[in-house]
């Protein structure tokens, strides 16, 4: 074994170590009657402890002791030995320990000693016995707890005044004596559930039974966290069924102020202050955050919470995005007052096809979500998807008004179609559209085809951002010419997109993108201009009666109301009257955009500028829009057209059209004129213009002139 360095002692075994021993040591240990048994290295270990240690016969007489005891006796060795450690105790404390001492199990007392300066001091005296050589001998330890005695004695004496402090500001005392198993209860704190004094046990059984069986878990251990010092304070909230049955909230706090040697608690105090009020608005801060005021359905984010729950479950599920197909219709004909009773009473229709671990949500306007769970295949998500069009389709009362709307709804699945939130929200709001495009009062499923497609629509829309710097748009003219006469009447402006690596792009395809991008209004301007620059060209060409169609998107018309003054304005700069132009709309924006865009119509045609209603006859045609507003001419979908021959119902539709716009005062035109049958069919009901390949496919600016030379009066 290596030497230890001079004047350095080994290390003590710890006190604990010491406390532990077996009762019987495992080798005699010879007694000094010098000394004692404590010699050499044992007695340098003890005399480093900074507690108390001390060995004595069972009639306390003291054998061994470390330089502690010393001190604490103020005492020095030699006046210690063959003395009783009873001698510095008083009478009662000191037949305390002899009765203990009498015995042989492990002591735990609290003794008071008479210390160095005379006073008698508060010790906790912990031994245990042993034998040596067979006499049975005592091993044991003493700490100073004296201040903690004061401090309870002090706590003691205040009792009364303490418990009257904290009633004075509203709450109610509480006094827990676990070692006695009994708890008191100030009568504030009796009053709070409406119980008298005499009505109550003064028991801590008492109010854990009324306790609320949700809550119960969480204060046992909160209580027992505090109980094991791991936090500072008892602090927990729970609601108590009052004596009228009610349920009222509390914040319980608490100390544990006694324990005993072995740390455990002997005496815990604490409050109950009524938080009923804060816990009402709390809930009413909850409600406003996570649900829909209209609905009382769960809002978008209380919908991502219970989704991130059943999603954390690895179970399959299905989103669905449902959007009310015609609802701003209602909301528009019958108020909004009206169209909030509709969406009332679409939520509960929903609610009524779902299950109960089902989720619903209000997003927002007329769309709702809807989570599905616990359904083991698509044939079970589609029963329910089938039940809830249905109900959703029927005839809905408000007040002395009928509505009729059908819904719309996509599908995506969890795993298959995503594994997140964000992409089964986007994959059932692709299928949303889908079923929308479909013809509504339908459902679609999420596939990857419409992953790709949306892939594409969001590149597509990315180029387009890109095309009008890098001069890909252009504008091409196709005439629409006097069915009478032939003569060319006007050439309508049609927007051209030549992606450098897709090649031409269809306006049908990019047109949408830029409307829902905002891109058209960006567009449109330039688009406006550039057909002015080349009207003027033409007129200055000997074109001077030539007139110039230009389509309008209704977001030109809703995005910015100083459109109308802005475009007569541009007119104005290139020198063109306003009877030069005419400007085609749809009737989505007549439906849709109201008395603003009225006024912004009217504004126009007092201008002299000429309104046509584009592909009329395909949406809802309805004649409240021709009685309302002034409209110039309206132009015949191709798709009537298309279908024109002798005796057929595309030829009554279109005389009927005809023969209708005329009454009213306005000129008609036909789009999609391709064969000469179609032509003289639109001739016989007197029809004033066509447009088509029949007579010229759209042409560059520059090739109309040439083409308008080269053309005989009459095709």
């Amino acid at each position: 074994m290596a030497s230890r360095p001079p004047n350095v002692l080994p290390a003590a075994p710890s006190l604990k170590t010491i406390l532990r021993s077996p009762p019987s040591l495992p080798r005699p240990i010879a007694v000094d009657p010098a000394s004692g048994p404590w010699s050499g290295e044992l007695q340098h270990w003890l005399d480093a402890l900074p507690q108390p240690v001390w060995l004595a016969r069972s009639d306390l007489e003291l054998l061994s002791f470390n330089a502690a005891l010393c001190r604490l006796l103020g005492q020095p060795s030699e006046a210690l030995r063959k003395r009783r450690l009873s001698d510095w105790l008083p009478d009662g404390d000191a037949e305390l320990l002899r009765q203990a001492c009498a015995g042989r199990e492990a002591l735990a007392l609290e003794l008071r000693l008479r210390a160095t300066d005379g006073h008698l001091r508060w010790q906790s005296c912990r031994a245990s016995p042993l034998l040596l050589d067979g006499e049975p001998l005592w091993l044991g330890t003493l700490h100073d707890i004296d201040a903690s005695h004061r401090a309870q004695a002090r706590w003691e004496e205040a009792d009364e005044t303490w418990k009257l402090a904290l009633e004075s500001t509203g709450d109610g005392v509480w006094d827990w004596r676990l070692d006695r198993g009994v708890e008191t209860f100030s009568r504030r704190y009796l009053e709070i559930y409406g119980y008298d004094p005499d009505e109550i046990e003064q028991r801590p059984e008492t109010f854990d039974a009324l306790t609320h069986p949700d809550d119960v878990e969480q204060m046992e251990r909160d209580r027992q966290a505090h109980f094991e010092g791991r936090t500072p304070i008892y602090r927990n909230e729970h609601r108590v069924r009052c004596k009228d049955g009610r349920w009222k909230w509390v914040l319980s706090r608490g100390m544990v102020i006694s324990r005993d040697a072995q740390g455990r608690p002997l005496r815990m105090v604490g409050t109950h202050t009524d938080i009923t009020e804060r816990k009402q608005a709390e809930a009413l801060i909850w409600q406003h955050a996570h649900m829909d005021p209209l609905t009382g359905l769960p809002n978008r984010r209380l919908l991502r919470e219970r989704l991130s729950q059943a999603l954390n479950q690895h179970r399959p599920l299905a989103v669905l995005f449902i959007d009310l197909d015609h609802f701003k219709e209602v909301n528009d004909t019958l108020g909004h007052g009206k169209g909030d009773l509709l969406l009332q009473q679409a939520a509960q229709r929903i609610q009524d096809c779902l299950q109960p671990h089902d989720i619903v949500a209000r997003m927002g306007g007329d769309e709702f979500t809807v989570v599905l769970q616990h359904r083991p295949d698509r044939a079970a998500v589609e029963q329910t998807v089938r039940r809830l069009l249905a109900r959703v389709s029927e005839v809905y009362l408000l007040e002395r008004e009928r509505a009729f709307v059908s819904a719309s709804l996509g599908i995506s699945l969890y795993p298959d179609d995503g594994e997140h939130i964000e992409t089964l929200f986007k994959h059932a709001d692709q299928a949303l559209y889908v079923a929308k495009d479909a013809g509504r009062n339908r459902f679609a499923y999420f596939t990857p085809e419409l992953h790709r497609a949306a892939l594409h629509r969001v590149r597509l829309g990315m180029d387009l951002r890109e095309a009008l710097q890098r001069r890909q748009l252009r504008l091409v003219y196709q005439p629409i010419v006097d069915l009478r006469s032939g003569a060319l009447r006007k050439a309508e402006a049609l927007l051209r997109w030549a992606h450098p690596e897709r090649g031409e792009v269809s306006p049908a395809e990019f047109i949408p993108i830029a409307e829902t991008s905002g891109l058209i209004l960006e567009i449109g301007e330039w688009l406006f201009d550039e057909a002015l620059r080349t009207l003027v060209h033409w007129r200055r060409k000997g074109l001077s009666d030539l007139r110039l169609s230009l389509n309008k998107s209704p977001l030109q018309f809703l995005g910015a109301g100083d459109g109308p003054q802005r475009w007569l304005a541009r007119l104005a700069e290139h020198g063109l009257p306003p009877q030069a132009l005419t400007l085609e709309i749809t009737e989505g924006l007549l439906l849709e955009g109201g008395e603003a865009v009225s006024a912004q119509l009217n504004a126009l045609r007092e201008a002299g500028i000429k309104l046509a209603l584009d592909d009329f006859g395909t949406g809802y045609s309805s004649l409240a829009y021709l009685q309302r507003h002034r409209i110039d001419a309206i132009k015949i979908d191709r798709s009537f057209v298309h279908e024109l021959a002798p005796h057929s119902r595309a030829l009554a539709l279109c005389r009927t059209i005809v023969s209708l716009a005329h009454e009213l005062g306005m000129e008609v035109i036909a789009e999609g004129v391709e064969t000469p049958e179609q032509l003289e069919l639109l001739r016989a009901m007197g029809c004033d213009m066509g447009q088509g390949f029949l007579f010229a496919r759209p042409l560059e600016a520059a090739d109309l002139p040439r083409w308008l030379a080269e053309r005989p009066a009459r095709p």
